[in-house]
């Protein structure tokens, strides 16, 4: 009789041991979760971690010359955006092998974020709260040569 309690508590050990490592290896691989998102031009980049935090911003040599400063900027909240969709359905794939069957892990992880539609820049009234200027020239050269419109 005592080496069935003896043979239960080593399984019971057993197990706690391997839920632990199942653990251990479920963090690192939500802390390794990464997505990365680019410009169709590959003039700006961003990588976000497993949250949507921004990890690295990679922007070209000339990107001040060819963009605004607006159109940069709602460049990088897009495509941040994008890359944190990508990382949170990454992160429910790596929950989904740990949760128990019928589990929804997007369900733990909340709403995915939310972002500005593709093809859509912001106007400068969006920006600045100044006057809207939908004929603004987003043309492929420098902005600081064209002067205002």
């Amino acid at each position: 009789m005592p080496t069935d309690h003896r043979a239960r508590a080593e399984e019971l050990l057993a197990d706690y041991r391997r839920s632990r490592e199942q653990l251990d290896d479920t963090r690192r691989d939500l802390a390794a979760v990464t997505a990365t998102a680019a410009s169709d031009d590959g003039r700006v980049r961003v990588v976000v971690g497993p949250q949507g935090a921004l990890r690295e911003l990679v922007l070209a040599d000339d990107v001040a010359q060819r963009m605004r400063p607006a159109e940069l900027a709602a460049t990088v909240v897009r495509l941040s955006a994008e890359a944190a969709r990508t990382a949170a359905q990454r992160t429910a794939d790596v929950l989904a092998d740990v949760l128990p069957a019928g589990t929804d892990p997007e369900l733990l992880l909340g709403p995915p974020p939310e972002t500005v539609p593709r093809n859509e820049t912001p106007r400068r009234s969006d920006v600045r709260g100044g006057d809207a200027c939908d004929d603004e020239d987003f043309s492929d050269t420098s902005w600081l040569q064209r002067g205002r419109t």
